[in-house]
């Protein structure tokens, strides 16, 4: 089974007509997971609600974010919404909802430590462009970082590493853990891109960020070089007892939001290699938003969690 932490309440976060980050990216997924063949092995879990829980999530996020920027969001949001920066709208539900996405992050942190197994959080808003006192790029709170320090805390786990494949470096996820020698950062994106950040050449306060920075117009050709020569050495490397993938998909040739020119499939061979380190992954949704390959390409990670083969790069190189 493979556990997949969802709400319709992630629904609720409204960012307007024609935003490119928007629900029906989550209906989308939702509808081909129920279709896909093996949609009985979908553990379905509701995140643990933010009532009840919300000083916890408060003192977590509060470890990346600046307590003024928090009830920045809330105050925008709890007056009606409006703009946190030109590509950042929320509505009134808007803060809760990013409470409850943060709150699934943590569940996942808990899941798949408990388990030992992947698991997956269908949630937005997205996350890896957040600061820690600004919003950016359609992201309000820092996800992945604020789920690798959580998971920080729990007994057995000593280091963290967070691959992030989606098409536009993490700004905000790298800003908020360099300077932690527990975590490690890696991010494969396009450059020139959105948001400019991500030089080569950064490598954090501990050698422990890596930053691949992939020319337009590449494909899985260049991806498979970066994996094979860099993403798994340096990985391999730190060791991690939890990956976090920042499961972006919006590398694919039909995204409107990028140039680069992967298939869905292909997301099932970055899966092969980050079950090639721990099969303790926390997948946790951010961009892409052509969505028929976004649902495709989420499927594709999912079976290959579900069905990975004795080799699972076999056939995949060369």
């Amino acid at each position: 089974m493979l556990p997949v932490i969802y709400s319709d309440d992630f629904l609720l976060h409204k960012t307007g007509m024609l935003h490119p980050e928007r629900p029906e990216r989550l209906t989308a997924i939702v509808n081909a997971l129920k279709a896909a063949p093996w949609a009985a092995q979908i553990e379905w879990q509701l995140p643990t609600p933010v009532s009840g829980h919300e000083q916890k999530l408060l003192s977590e996020i509060k470890k990346v974010h600046a307590l003024g920027y928090i009830r920045e969001v809330e105050h925008l949001a709890h007056r009606g919404g409006g703009y946190l920066d030109g590509d950042t709208p929320i509505s009134a539900e808007s803060y809760d909802v990013a409470m409850l996405a943060v709150s699934a992050w943590l569940d996942g942190v808990d899941r798949v430590w408990a388990g030992g197994e992947p698991a997956f959080v269908l949630a937005r808003p997205p996350g890896h462009h957040a600061e820690r006192d600004r919003a950016m790029g359609f992201c309000l709170f820092s996800n992945a970082a604020i789920a690798a320090n959580y998971a920080l805390k729990q007994e057995g786990i000593n280091r963290v590493a967070i691959l992030d494949w989606d098409v536009h470096h993490g700004n905000g996820t790298q800003s908020l853990v360099e300077n932690c020698r527990q975590i490690a950062y890696c991010s494969l994106h396009q450059s020139p891109c959105y948001p400019g950040t991500g030089e080569a050449d950064e490598r954090g306060a501990y050698d422990n960020v890596l930053n691949i920075p992939l020319y337009p117009g590449g494909g899985m050709g260049e991806y498979l070089a970066a994996f094979e020569s860099q993403v798994m050495p340096f990985l391999s490397k730190f060791e991690p007892d939890l990956l976090i993938v920042s499961a972006g998909y919006d590398a694919t040739a039909a995204d409107p939001l990028a140039s680069m020119n992967l298939t869905p499939s292909d997301y099932a061979t970055f899966t092969g290699y980050c079950l090639q380190l721990t099969r303790r992954i926390l997948f946790g949704l951010e961009g892409g938003y052509a969505l028929k390959d976004l649902a495709e390409s989420v499927v594709a990670t999912m079976e290959r969690c579900l069905h990975e083969p004795e080799n699972p790069m076999s056939g995949t190189s060369g």
